[in-house]
């Protein structure tokens, strides 16, 4: 397991390689109170009110707190649902698409953090980014490592950048959901990308060896060419003009 200093220092590298807007988030299931790291905002019994896990994920990313969330600090039913810290009700399948939960009652609650300053190992490793941010991440990878990366288009997106990327050891793509626009201010042109724990070091190895290569996303420069090619109605005027 890469040690706690390293992985700070993974959350720094991603921000700069790729030029983040906002921090990489450490996201880690708590088991039991005592797993709460110290200094964790507790929205209801801190600040008296509630938050959806994308709310928390947000003040996590943009405002560097550290936030656990345990099953009275929800205002969003699905995430309570996924991190199977309520019955799932029966009626799921009547207002949200189908998603994998944990098992009912394993985890407490759940902590997020800036993974520059995270105080805590996490589980899965949340990145907000630009598709163009993300190509660059993905072309740095290992063609072996290509299966790896999965995908997901549909609700609820803090349930499927969480639970899947941990249940499976896979790197997850989401699609930040309706909520996330809403609730949490996310920019419409943002996606989310999930690494579980056990693939950080490898994909952080390969995202440094590419930083220079002509994949890295500070090489993804557009460039404008002087003397295109125009349009013969283009030429017939300059022509009339005197002009070449």
């Amino acid at each position: 397991m890469t040690d706690l200093s390293e992985i700070n220092k993974y959350g720094e590298e991603l921000e700069n390689i790729l030029m983040l807007r906002t921090s990489p988030i450490a996201v880690k299931m708590l088991e039991k109170e005592a797993d709460i790291p110290k200094g964790a905002i507790r929205p209801l019994r801190d600040r008296k009110y509630h938050l959806a896990q994308c709310q928390a994920f947000a003040m996590s990313r943009r405002e560097g707190t550290t936030v656990a969330m345990l099953k009275e600090d929800h205002w969003c039913p699905t995430a309570l649902i996924a991190y199977g810290m309520v019955p799932k009700p029966d009626s799921l399948a009547q207002w949200s698409h189908p998603y994998d939960c944990f098992e009912q009652g394993k985890y407490l609650g759940i902590v997020s953090a800036p993974l520059k300053s995270a105080g805590f190992v996490p589980d899965v490793v949340v990145i907000y980014a630009k598709p163009a941010q993300l190509r660059g991440l993905l072309l740095s990878m290992k063609i072996e490592d290509v299966p790896l990366v999965n995908t997901h288009c549909f609700p609820p997106s803090c349930g499927w950048a969480v639970v899947n990327p941990i249940k499976t050891e896979k790197y997850w793509m989401v699609i930040p959901d309706p909520g996330e626009y809403q609730r949490a201010l996310t920019d419409e042109g943002d996606m989310m990308f999930s690494v579980p724990q056990s693939r950080l070091q490898a994909m952080m190895a390969a995202l440094k060896a590419a930083e220079k290569g002509p994949f890295a996303y500070r090489e993804h420069a557009m460039f404008m060419q002087p003397d295109f090619e125009r349009p013969q109605f283009y030429k017939d005027l300059f022509q009339s003009w005197g002009l070449e």
